[in-house]
């Protein structure tokens, strides 16, 4: 039993942190309850959520569950059109749109939920087909908890900073860990560009992240640090996470193994971990003490792995969904005899750890029949601190191409130091800048055999976006979005009248 007066929740208000108690959330979350139940929702309605992660977004999703009603959390980067789709396919009775005002009565108690009954709807935001809407149990709900109490080992004491918004799973079950264990869950202030600052502000022990903070870090780091001393280096980076800093988990989209290697050199330890939504967020992960670099570690308990003869991962458990909201189709095209076919391909070493190697559907087999997965290549220019996104192209084509954008947060302050144009259309196509593209993509290149190598490139005159639709709200590429939108100039890039 948690101590009430342990600090369940730390947040920013008009630029101070604040807390709240864990008796005070649990009288926030039971007036709410209330509310929601006087404005009519009964157990197994569905209430849709639309929010920055916060405390109200907490405490509206633990008074949902509080009244057996089922949470269906909107990305609050989606579309008009994705909101409305969200809503209607669900069959949402009610949209909660915190911080606002959120519905408060006379609190109620909990009201029992079965294991196979509904939890929550989550809609995958797909990087290639419309969003489905993932049915999680209260029964996959505990068993990824279950799977997740070996991983994970905050306790009282302790303090997880969270910026992933809370539409995906990855902060939701964060939160579900934080919580049940008594420790204290730090929401990042709304402004991206600050998570470094409050990083130093929050001090905490757990950091659930994406791989693209750590890979800005390590860039950064690198690029102005060449010739330190190596211990003053790896105590610059532990400070910039606050310098009490345990573990780091990382999941959603590949990681370099060097940069892996380089923060556990730094006592700063991250550890890659693999899931999706279908599996309620666990398949495997790397843990302390069993660590392999480059893989995404070995099955969770209460997880079976099988690699099927194409290649492709499928996963077994109790954690696996039942199925999509009104998608039969989809979902028999998801579950075979219990297995979830996740759509990666990948490998099981003799130790049981498991190695991602790419998508099936994001596979290039070029016109000479080699099979090439783009995600690696890609992930490696990523490391690079001038480059944000790059995407390869040449199924059925000679060779590979790729196209790439520039990080403004990189290059701008560059080029003002270089007097070159402040502006990221003149530096997509400056010799220069062309010229260091070039570097990063040869030594790229030289990690891979040759008709596994980017033969040409174009740089884009601005980054890639969730607004525009070429990412999805976790940063995942959209990638038929980016192959139809830019057609034209993968084609330039194989007729020979574009400079690379």
């Amino acid at each position: 039993m948690v101590d009430g007066e342990h600090t369940a929740l730390r947040f920013k208000r008009d630029g101070q942190w604040r807390e709240m108690s864990y008796s005070e959330l649990e009288d926030e979350v039971a007036q709410v309850a209330g509310g929601l139940v006087a404005q009519g929702i009964r157990p197994g309605d569905r209430v849709a959520v639309l929010g920055q992660t916060s405390p109200e977004w907490t405490i509206c999703d633990l008074a949902i569950d509080r009244i057996g009603a089922v949470c269906v959390p909107i990305y609050p980067t989606s579309s008009r059109q994705e909101r409305e789709w969200v809503l209607s396919d669900s069959g949402a009775r009610m949209l909660i749109t915190p911080p606002d005002d959120l519905p408060r009565g006379e609190p109620v108690a909990p009201v029992p939920r079965g294991e196979d009954e509904p939890s929550t709807i989550i809609y995958t935001s797909g990087t290639t087909d419309p969003a489905k809407g993932c049915l999680l149990t209260s029964g996959n709900l505990r068993a990824a908890r279950e799977s997740l109490d070996s991983l994970i080992s905050t306790g009282v004491g302790d303090v997880v900073y969270l910026y992933l918004p809370l539409a995906h799973l990855f902060a939701r079950m964060t939160q579900m860990m934080t919580l049940t264990r008594g420790a204290t869950l730090a929401y990042f202030g709304g402004d991206i560009r600050e998570i470094v600052t409050e990083l130093t502000e929050v001090k905490p022990t757990h950091l659930p992240s994406v791989p693209r903070l750590f890979e800005k870090v390590y860039a950064k780091v690198t690029a102005f640090t060449e010739g330190m001393d190596r211990e003053r280096v790896h105590s610059l980076v532990r400070a910039a996470f606050g310098g009490r800093l345990r573990e780091a988990l990382t999941g959603a989209a590949p990681i370099a193994p060097e940069i892996l290697e380089f923060f556990a050199a730094c006592g700063v330890p991250v550890y890659e971990a693999y899931g999706m939504t279908e599996s309620t967020a666990v398949i495997s992960a790397n843990a302390p003490g069993a660590v392999r670099f480059g893989s995404v570690g070995r099955p969770l308990p209460g997880v079976e792995v099988h690699i099927a003869e194409d290649g492709e991962v499928l996963a077994k458990g109790r954690n696996v969904f039942q199925g999509y909201h009104r998608d039969d189709t989809a979902s028999r095209e998801a579950l075979h005899d219990g297995w979830l076919h996740t759509g990666d391909l990948g490998a099981l070493d003799d130790d049981g750890y498991l190695y991602i190697t790419g998508r099936k559907k994001d596979l290039i087999i070029t016109s000479g029949g080699k099979n090439i997965s783009p995600a690696n290549l890609e992930n490696d220019l990523r490391r690079s601190r001038w480059i944000s996104h790059a995407v390869m192209h040449g199924d059925r084509m000679p060779y590979a191409v790729a196209l790439i954008t520039l990080d403004a947060e990189e290059i701008l302050p560059w080029a003002k130091e270089n007097g070159l144009p402040e502006d990221i259309v003149e530096l997509a196509r400056h010799p220069r800048v062309l010229g260091m593209v070039g570097e990063v993509v040869t030594e790229a290149n030289s990690a891979y055999s040759p008709p596994e190598r980017i033969r040409r490139f174009a740089v884009l005159g601005h980054d890639f976006s969730q607004e525009s639709g070429e990412l999805t709200p976790t940063m995942k590429l959209r990638r038929k979005v980016v192959h139809d939108r830019y057609s034209a100039l993968f084609t330039a890039l194989y007729g020979g009248n574009l400079r690379s």
